[in-house]
C-alpha cells in the first residue's frame, strides 16, 4: 500500500513538473551531443534538463533531512512505511513548489542559476528519487555516519559545481554578495 502511495505521489509531481515548463527527459534546444558536456554547466540554461544534474545529489541530502525531520515530530510514531511516504509527499511538495514561476524567478534573481527554466519532468523524478535514497539511507545508517555523510556531499559539491543545498538554501533565503561572487568565479 505504502508503494502504491509513493508511485501515485511521484506521477503527480511529475505530471505537474511539466505543466510548470520543464519539458520531459531533455528540454529545449539540446540534443543528444551536447548532454554530457552542458548536463554539470550549472549557470547554463541546460541545468535541471536532463536526468540527473549535480543538484540531484541535494536530494539525498533532502531526504536525510526529512527523515530526520519525521523522526524528531510526532510522526516517529508511524510506522516506517507511513513515514516514507509522508517524507516523499513532502518531497513532491517541494519539487512542485520548485518549479512555481516565483521560485524559478527567484533562483534567477538571487543564486547562480542565472538560466534556470524549472526541472524537466524526469530531473524532478530522479530528484525524489534521490530524496527516497536519502531517507532509506539515514533509516539504515546510524546516524554519526549518515551525519558525516552529508557533510561530506556539501563539501564535495562546492568544491565541484561551487553549490550545494545550505549554499542553495542561504542564496534563495540571504543573498550575500561575496557568496554569489566565490560562485560565480569572479
Amino acid at each position: 500500500m505504502g508503494g502504491l502511495a509513493a508511485m501515485a505521489l511521484r506521477g503527480g509531481s511529475g505530471g505537474d513538473a511539466g505543466g510548470c515548463g520543464g519539458g520531459g527527459i531533455c528540454a529545449g534546444p539540446q540534443a543528444l551531443g551536447h548532454q554530457r558536456r552542458a548536463r554539470h554547466l550549472v549557470g547554463s540554461s541546460h541545468n535541471s534538463q536532463f536526468i540527473t544534474d549535480p543538484y540531484t545529489f541535494t536530494h539525498l541530502t533532502h531526504g536525510v533531512l526529512l527523515y530526520g525531520l519525521l523522526w524528531l515530530t510526532a510522526a516517529k510514531h508511524l510506522p516506517p512505511r507511513a513515514r516514507f511516504v509522508l517524507a516523499m509527499a513532502l518531497e513532491c511538495a517541494w519539487e512542485i513548489f520548485e518549479n512555481t514561476d516565483m521560485v524559478i524567478q527567484r533562483y534567477r534573481a538571487e543564486t547562480i542559476s542565472l538560466n534556470y527554466y524549472g526541472d524537466s519532468v524526469m530531473n524532478s523524478m530522479c530528484d525524489i528519487l534521490a530524496a527516497a535514497a536519502g531517507f532509506i539511507l539515514a533509516a539504515l545508517l546510524p546516524a554519526r555516519a549518515t551525519l558525516i555523510a552529508v557533510i561530506a556531499l556539501e563539501i564535495a559539491l562546492a568544491l565541484w559545481i561551487r553549490d550545494s543545498l545550505l549554499l542553495n538554501v542561504l542564496m534563495l533565503v540571504r543573498p550575500l554578495l561575496a557568496v554569489r561572487n566565490w560562485q560565480l568565479a569572479k
